[in-house]
């Protein structure tokens, strides 16, 4: 088993990649590699200013390790603004195992994981993910208590996927008040893409609502099972993007908002719970303000899920995590409407108030 931990300055000079974007100062970045078990997982953190950096872990199919590290950057990052913007004493991490956890996960490959995040002495917390499961943050709470998500009957808070639908759906909501007048769903044209566990429970909080949803997802049958069960519409159209329709809720992996979707996108409001939604967030967020068209910031609105498990570390109940998730409808209406007072884009207006509150956190520490 081996770890390989190199500071800022060294991974600049290791490889330029890390003038890019994507490397934003982060505190730590952490190589994993177990040759026995065929483990290969990255860990970054990001910013722990607030408190330990909690976040999932993706185990993912990547084309390439450069293509792994780009999105463990992005998400750690994402993960400091999500908890900073959630009012939350935690800071920004995350981590990804390359590999198809449909055939590559073994109960080896997490223990093996397991003993790589507790080697950090609680500078990051884990958590389920794509790819990743509740019974699997049961087995890596076995080797290290630096892990949540973990199931009810271990004192933990269970799979958070509805808690995160559930904060979606409210931002979604005041999206749309902030852009239509009203939040009432009722006869609003959604498209979904993507259906897993928390594109699903969308789902249902849409047709609960009344709104006229069209779904799509890279498994047929996993489309006929969901429009059957919350009688929605698969999608039929050869472009997505073009689809006639109010909203636009992203609900798959991230950067679907780039230079080769964003001129074709016909909704007012773009609501999702995909992690890193605009590929270039200066560039693609700049082009939907101009384009007169209401981004949710990501990062705000599929916060539901880190509150949920927060609870295991600050010990509030389940009724408190939705009641502090609810509020992601009056924090989106904020973000939205100081991004108007301020000229600013909403995703510069949610990373502006996110830094402030860390910034704040940093001061008093001097």
């Amino acid at each position: 088993m081996t770890t390989n931990i190199y500071s800022p300055e060294e991974l600049k000079k290791i490889d330029p990649v890390f003038g890019q974007i994507s490397f934003d100062n982060h505190e730590q970045v952490v190589f994993c590699n177990d040759k026995d078990t065929g483990l290969k997982a990255i860990i970054g953190i990001h910013n722990t200013v607030l408190g330990p950096a909690l976040g999932g872990t993706r185990m993912w199919n990547y084309t390439s390790e450069w293509e792994a590290l780009n999105d463990v950057l992005r998400l750690s990052r994402g993960m400091t603004y999500k908890s900073a913007i959630s009012g939350l004493d935690l800071g920004g991490g995350k981590a990804v195992i390359i590999g198809d956890s449909k055939k590559d996960k073994t109960p080896e490959m997490l223990i093996a994981f397991a003993k790589y995040v507790d080697s950090l002495s609680g500078r990051y917390i884990t958590a389920e993910d794509v790819g990743t499961t509740t019974p699997d943050m049961d087995l890596i709470h076995t080797i290290t208590k630096n892990v949540t998500g973990i199931s009810e009957s271990l004192g933990g808070s269970g799979n958070p996927s509805p808690v995160t639908a559930y904060g979606v759906f409210m931002g979604l909501k005041a999206a749309t008040n902030f852009q239509f007048g009203s939040d009432n769903l009722n006869g609003k044209k959604v498209l979904v893409q993507g259906i897993g566990n928390v594109g699903e429970t969308l789902v249902k909080h849409l047709t609960e609502a009344g709104a006229l949803v069209q779904i799509i997802d890279i498994s047929e049958e996993r489309m006929e099972e969901v429009a059957k069960k919350y009688n929605a519409q698969i999608y039929t159209g050869s472009d997505i993007y073009s689809a006639d329709v109010d909203i636009y809720a992203p609900c798959a992996l991230g950067a679907t908002i780039n230079d080769d979707t964003i001129e074709k996108i016909k909704a007012k409001v773009i609501a999702g719970a995909a992690n890193n939604q605009l590929a270039v967030e200066a560039i693609h967020g700049k082009r939907l303000q101009e384009r007169g068209i209401v981004y949710a910031p990501d990062f705000l609105i599929n916060a539901g899920g880190i509150i949920n498990v927060f609870g295991e570390i600050a010990k509030y109940d389940a009724a408190e995590a939705l009641r502090r998730t609810e509020n992601i409808y009056n924090t989106t209406l904020e973000i939205l409407n100081y991004a108007k007072e301020q000229g600013i884009t909403t995703n510069q207006a949610a990373m502006r108030k996110a830094e402030q509150r860390i910034e704040a956190k940093k001061n008093e520490k001097k």
